[in-house]
């Protein structure tokens, strides 16, 4: 047998079960789904199911419900990047230092991520509802209000995914050269003027990947949404992947919930997409 025939006897050995998963789980749910969008579908087994065209479609756009939950999807989304991204890169900077605790601070700051999001949602509702109020000896609680909830929300993925991001910061800047940094101090240059002008320029790929990842996270965050608000008060701070499934499983509207769940990943790949397009241009930049 030629090496090459067995070169790609090898590749295609490792490669073929994971696409044929692939194909099976995800590529062709997501063909079929298409097609369901556009008849009235109603996951009833045996049941006839008739195309209906652009119908969907239109009721799915004059739903005030889905608007306003692609409003609380975004808000809440911006809140959470900046939250992760920011504490991701401080806690970062504090363990790269030189200092016995460096190793042990990374693995505190890591294990969150371990938890699983439901617990996590119920842990910190009690903390919101319990805790926090006795504290700063408030009446209210930040679930309460709709504003103060989508924060609340920021604050747990914060607590979750920054000891994640704060790795990828890490490996970044411990692939800055030293030499850079020792010829800065040398120059007389501060703490800041060094993470400006020498860490923030070459761990900008960290950047791009690190809110690649943390967008994608936000816009797809259910687990905590459930467990911490349920969309409570009035479903006004229900997610869009929260209002996808209420739309399919509560209000047994399966077809309008595939419409949705399809302008739910053209809306995703599309801010992903520019969002990677502009970090890799402001990387050429910097």
């Amino acid at each position: 047998m030629k090496k090459s025939m067995k070169r790609k006897l090898i590749f295609w050995g490792f490669l073929g079960p994971s696409l044929i998963a692939f194909t099976i789980v995800v590529l062709v749910p997501f063909v079929v789904g298409i097609y369901y969008s556009f008849t009235d579908w109603n996951a009833v087994p045996g049941s006839t199911i008739h195309f209906v065209g652009l119908v969907n479609y239109k009721n799915v756009f004059n739903d005030p419900q889905l608007i306003r939950a692609f409003r609380n999807t975004f808000i809440y989304s911006f809140y959470a990047v900046f939250l992760i991204n920011t504490i991701g890169f401080l806690l970062a900077l504090l363990v790269t230092q030189k200092m016995r605790s460096a190793n042990l601070l990374r693995t505190v700051f890591f294990m969150p991520n371990l938890i699983g999001g439901l617990i996590l949602g119920y842990v910190w509702k009690f903390l919101f509802l319990k805790i926090v109020p006795n504290i700063f000896q408030t009446d209210g609680n930040m679930l309460s209000k709709p504003s103060t909830a989508l924060i609340a929300m920021a604050i747990v993925a914060t607590w979750q995914m920054g000891g994640y991001i704060m790795v990828i910061y890490v490996a970044a800047i411990q692939g800055i050269p030293s030499e850079l940094l020792e010829a800065s101090k040398i120059d007389g240059a501060n703490s800041w003027q060094n993470i400006k002008s020498i860490i923030f320029p070459l761990v900008a790929p960290a950047f791009t990947v690190s809110m690649f990842l943390t967008l994608r996270s936000a816009f797809m965050i259910y687990d905590v949404n459930v467990s911490l608000t349920n969309g409570d008060p009035i479903r006004s701070t229900e997610l869009i992947a929260m209002g996808i499934l209420s739309k399919a499983y509560k209000e047994l509207n399966f077809a309008q919930g595939q419409v949705q769940a399809i302008l739910f990943f053209v809306v995703v790949a599309s801010v992903s997409m520019i969002q990677v397009y502009y970090s890799k241009k402001r990387e050429v930049e910097m």
